[in-house]
């Protein structure tokens, strides 16, 4: 993702020669909504597409066989930190090391010449023909500045956070011409379809967090001069401050604030419970079942949620069950066997509330 030496080429005059390499994300599907679904509500939708529940354990494995997708230690390392840094941010995600890659949700390789790459937040968990879900294409270590961001910017798209540079408000306009061709060499030899999809092609409004461009963060790639047209500040190349910036901070906190109540406010079966959260914003219930048998578990009012239940003895890992009823007219409903006796959690993110109109869950 950042760069590796000094910025080279002339502006608006001769061939741009590009010394960054970077990222190729690999995007999701997009969302598709049902017809009648106002602009306002498909934007809020869109917002929290493939974001995490908060409070989810991300699970991750470093391949150890076949020996292309292996990494050395010291690779590794560089990954584990960042993880680290993403973390010590107080988001309320948990990051995990597994020894085996059945109980990993993140596979990480280290396929030289493959480029660096990862999918978007839970696009991670869709089953594919390649097993990986990351992968660094150039060394971590040779460049420490530009190998720590690069595991950054990939971790980033793991949590489900775009290209900022493909942000709308930014009004970059581009030196299409030039941005095709320096792409189409060394060091990353990509078609112009990628090129398109990484670099020009702009994320649609509504599925941008907030309002505002930030040049320093680190979803965002630097630019040589010579690709950018406008803003004209920075026809003479684009270089973020490296690491993680302030807006990243504030929008890894916004979808994943680490601030987690010490005691749940518990269900009782037949009584409703009011969903007093906002669009984007995620509330847990409790719930200990006095009977061993099927429960069902449902959210009313003019609300989209995607609800999932969990074991609390395994909070973080894969629910038991979850819907997803966004832009949908009916609510989330869940309907599995449990235990009497077992700890289990609801977790409720709205995905958009309509103002004024009251919502609530309830289990029977």
């Amino acid at each position: 993702m950042a760069g590796t030496a000094a910025s080279q080429g002339s502006y608006l005059g001769s061939k741009v020669v590009v010394t960054h390499r970077y990222c190729a994300a690999k995007f999701p599907k997009p969302v598709k909504l049902p017809a009648g679904v106002s602009q306002e509500r498909a934007r809020l939708i869109r917002e929290t597409a493939n974001k995490w529940m908060n409070g989810s354990t991300i699970r991750y494995w470093f391949f150890d066989k076949p020996a292309k997708y292996v990494g050395a230690a010291s690779q590794k390392e560089v990954v584990r930190k960042a993880f680290a840094q993403w973390k010590a941010l107080g988001i309320g995600l948990h990051f995990q090391e597994v020894a085996s890659r059945d109980r990993a949700d993140v596979r990480i390789a280290f396929m030289d010449g493959d480029g660096s790459w990862s999918y978007i937040g839970t696009d991670v968990l869709t089953r594919r023909a390649d097993p990986r879900t990351m992968n660094f294409g150039w060394s971590l270590t040779d460049d420490p500045a530009e190998g720590a961001d690069t595991a950054l910017h990939e971790i980033g798209h793991t949590l489900g956070f775009p290209h900022e540079h493909q942000n709308p408000f930014a009004g970059i306009v581009w030196n299409e011409k030039a941005v095709y061709a320096a792409l189409a060499g060394d060091p990353n030899f990509w078609s112009k379809s990628t090129t398109f999809h990484n670099i020009l092609e702009k994320i649609q409004p509504d599925k941008v967090q907030g309002s505002r461009w930030d040049p320093n963060s680190v979803m965002h790639y630097p630019f040589e001069p010579g690709l950018i047209l406008k803003p004209v500040k920075y026809r003479k190349g684009l270089k973020p401050a490296g690491g993680l910036s302030a807006r990243d901070r504030e929008w890894a906190l916004t979808f994943y604030p680490g601030t987690v109540p010490a005691t749940l406010p518990q269900l009782t079966p037949f009584e409703t419970v009011p969903i007093s959260v906002s669009s984007g914003q995620q509330t847990d219930f409790a719930f200990k079942p006095i009977q061993t048998r099927d429960y069902e578990f449902r959210t009313f009012g003019d609300a989209d949620s995607i609800m999932a239940l969990y074991s609390k003895r395994g909070v973080g890992a894969k629910p038991l069950a979850q819907e997803d009823d966004s832009g949908h007219e009916h609510n989330a409903h869940l309907k599995t066997h449990l235990k009497a006796g077992e700890e289990y959690v609801l977790r409720l993110r709205v995905r958009y509330a309509k103002p004024a109109a009251p919502a609530a869950v309830m289990v029977w």
